[in-house]
């Protein structure tokens, strides 16, 4: 297993063919980088969305050349707070290119899907999201294991097969 950070990252996806699939599985994330926007959401404070800049840039690189970038979450209901604010952000997501969709918990059997939030790029490469014990994001854990890479593909097909768009999901 290899373990990439920073602009190895942004490299990986930048390099991917045809698809990056990101499937989330936690209601909450703890990391440092949106702690502040997290907290202006909570105060109901107005957000420039600056800190989310070089990722919408990135995401908007790799779609405008025709390449798919899908984000699944599989969320608890009633939501989270992080869940809420994250559904406000996802049109950031969208308006760089990202096709976004939710899978109430509740509708898929635990067995189904992965222990860990992971990434797939052109169903070959097998990219689970590695974080500290405080929560903070530290990278990604490289596979090219085909079971490895199947088994995830299997979670990946069942969840977005299940999922709503968010505006379906947000209107609902």
């Amino acid at each position: 297993m290899q373990f990439l950070q920073g602009e190895e990252i942004d490299n990986l996806l930048r390099a991917c063919e045809h698809s990056a699939y990101h499937l989330e599985l936690q209601d909450s994330y703890s990391t440092p980088e949106e702690a502040e926007p997290f907290r202006k959401f909570l105060a109901g404070e107005p957000d420039d969305y600056a800190w989310c800049d070089d990722w919408d840039s990135l995401i908007h690189e790799v779609t405008s050349t025709g390449r798919v970038v899908r984000r699944a979450r599989v969320v608890t209901e009633p939501h989270t707070d992080y869940v809420r604010w994250s559904m406000v952000v996802a049109h950031r997501n969208i308006a760089a290119g990202e096709d976004v969709r939710y899978l109430p918990r509740h509708l898929i059997d635990p067995a189904e899907l992965t222990t860990d939030d992971f990434w797939l790029l052109d169903d070959r490469v097998l990219a689970f999201t590695v974080f500290e014990p405080s929560g903070r994001y530290a990278g990604w854990a490289i596979t090219h294991d085909p079971v490895v890479v199947e088994h995830a593909r299997a979670a990946w097909n069942q969840v977005w097969d299940e999922a709503v768009s968010h505006a379906e999901y947000v209107k609902a």
